[in-house]
């Protein structure tokens, strides 16, 4: 009796480890952040006998050139995001401490410029030993001698000479995005919305970590793919 005690006790104690082990592991390689989107708005249900705005034209208004022509800069609240599909799931890395600007000109496109500036080493999965592993190699982003990522735009396609307030109009933005000091041509495939008085901007693109000169990671236990989405989450406050 004492002897199937012992076993009983050994199989419970193995099944406790392999469990904590396979948390620990979840934690350290699974996702920890999930993307929101800014065009992604919340809505509370009408009070009982009345409408929302939105049915009302309360805030479908046409706007004019005039309200968005201008210098848009990158406010709080802004994110980028980084993701990287592994042979597990999706893995998302968020940056909040972005800055740049928008000139927007609905009357000519080529007058329009956009910039930005990301802070590599607020990069953040969730997770601060995967991050300063990402952080810190030097066949990865390598921050302490490349601190900063940049995207300089090249051209933004034409947008609509009125727009509807909370409605997402279409934009392309083609640019040069700058990681570790190497520069590659991508366009964003873009969402703009005017909404509140601020602009609402959400973008992607793809890239491969050999665009930047980076190794996709590997573990014994996990493959990274090699290519990796960049996804702007940006709202704008008029300068």
């Amino acid at each position: 009796m004492k002897r199937k005690h012992i076993v009983l006790l050994s199989v419970a104690l193995v099944v406790v480890i392999g469990a904590g082990g396979y948390a620990a592991m979840d934690r350290y390689m699974g996702n920890q952040v999930e993307v929101e989107s800014v065009m992604e708005v919340l809505e509370e249900p009408a009070p009982s006998g009345q409408t929302n705005a939105d049915e009302t034209g309360g805030s479908t208004a046409a706007l004019s050139a005039e309200q968005l022509n201008g210098n848009w800069a990158i406010a709080e609240g802004s994110k980028v995001y980084w993701s990287v599909t592994t042979s597990r799931e999706t893995v998302n890395f968020v940056n909040e401490a972005v800055t740049g600007s928008w000139t927007v000109d609905v009357n000519d496109a080529a007058g329009m410029t956009g910039e930005g500036v990301v802070d590599m080493t607020a990069l953040d999965s969730g997770n601060s030993q995967r991050d300063g592993h990402v952080k810190e190699r030097e066949d990865l982003l390598a921050v302490g001698e490349f601190p900063e990522a940049t995207f300089q735009a090249a051209s933004i396609s034409p947008l609509p000479a009125e727009w509807t307030e909370g409605t997402a109009v279409p934009v392309e933005i083609a640019g040069t995005l700058t990681v570790k000091g190497i520069g590659k041509d991508v366009t964003f495939a873009s969402n703009a919305m005017y909404k509140d008085g601020q602009l609402l901007l959400s973008g992607t693109t793809k890239v491969t970590f050999a665009d930047f000169g980076m190794t996709s990671p590997h573990t014994v236990v996990l493959e990274t793919e090699n290519e990796l989405s960049v996804q702007l989450e940006l709202i704008l406050n008029k300068a």
